[in-house]
């Protein structure tokens, strides 16, 4: 069975209300894709109306970050339950601003998926190294700690709620793209290490995306490899056009 296709907009902190409301209108109009999956995250604020107002299919929608507690006094956050109720099928966990900027640790990451998967929420897990980690050889031993750290007491049967997008830092809003080889390569490595913690069966019907500086002109190779199921897009999700020519690769 192949595995699914799914190419994922982030908009972080980007996009007002109306913003974000006249993007999904033109979206609805233009999108040339309907055989793949695609997902945008927008601001919180905004998700309850794009989803009302998504008119295809195929485009779901996602929040950016939640808290793992039910409720409580935990000023800013979100809960699990709360990001169900706003009508998303998708939360995005461990992005690595999350991680560098907010402090997130693998062991919130873990609770996060754990939290999510209480509430059939379906998880976006963002995983990858830093430039520095990159460079002194340790790409795989970062992924190693990433991965083992967020699937901790995560069942078998769970992990077909997951999808993992490698992003590798060094990537993400420089300009610079790992090549498609380099990515192919750490997919691989993702690959083979949710085989060693569920079995090969299991590990090769994950879709594992590419995130890092996605645009039109680069998107061909990278998706042209075995192990790239897809994309999660910063920048160019934020334009209907180059979205959409990203999409239709």
């Amino acid at each position: 069975m192949k595995r699914k296709e799914i190419f994922a907009g982030n908009w972080k902190m980007h996009k007002n209300i109306s913003e974000a409301t006249d993007f999904i209108e033109k979206l609805n109009d233009t999108l040339k894709n309907e055989n793949r999956e695609i997902v945008i995250f927008p601001p919180a604020l905004s998700v309850v109306s794009l989803v009302e107002k998504a008119k295809n299919k195929n485009v779901n929608f996602g929040v950016q970050n939640m808290y793992f507690e039910e409720k409580g006094a935990f000023t800013g956050e979100l809960s699990p339950l709360m990001v169900k109720d706003s009508g998303v099928k998708y939360i995005l966990i461990g992005h690595s601003e999350r991680r560098s900027i907010f402090g997130e640790t693998d062991i919130e990451v873990n609770k996060k998926i754990e939290a999510a998967l209480s509430v059939d929420l379906q998880i976006m897990l963002c995983v990858g190294e830093l430039l520095d980690e990159r460079e002194s050889g340790k790409t795989e031993e970062v992924l190693k700690r990433q991965i083992e750290g967020a699937f901790q007491n995560i069942s078998k049967e769970n992990i077909k709620n997951i999808v993992v997008a490698y992003e590798p830092v060094w990537a993400i809003g420089t300009g610079k793209v790992a090549t498609p080889d380099m990515a192919d390569e750490a997919h691989l490595i993702i690959r083979n290490l949710i085989s060693d913690l569920y079995g090969a069966d299991s590990a090769s019907m994950i879709p594992i995306l590419y995130g890092g500086s996605v645009k039109p002109d680069n998107v061909n190779g990278l998706f042209e490899k075995e192990n790239i199921d897809g994309a999660l897009i910063g920048g160019a999700s934020l334009e209907v056009d180059s979205f959409n020519k990203i999409v239709s690769v």
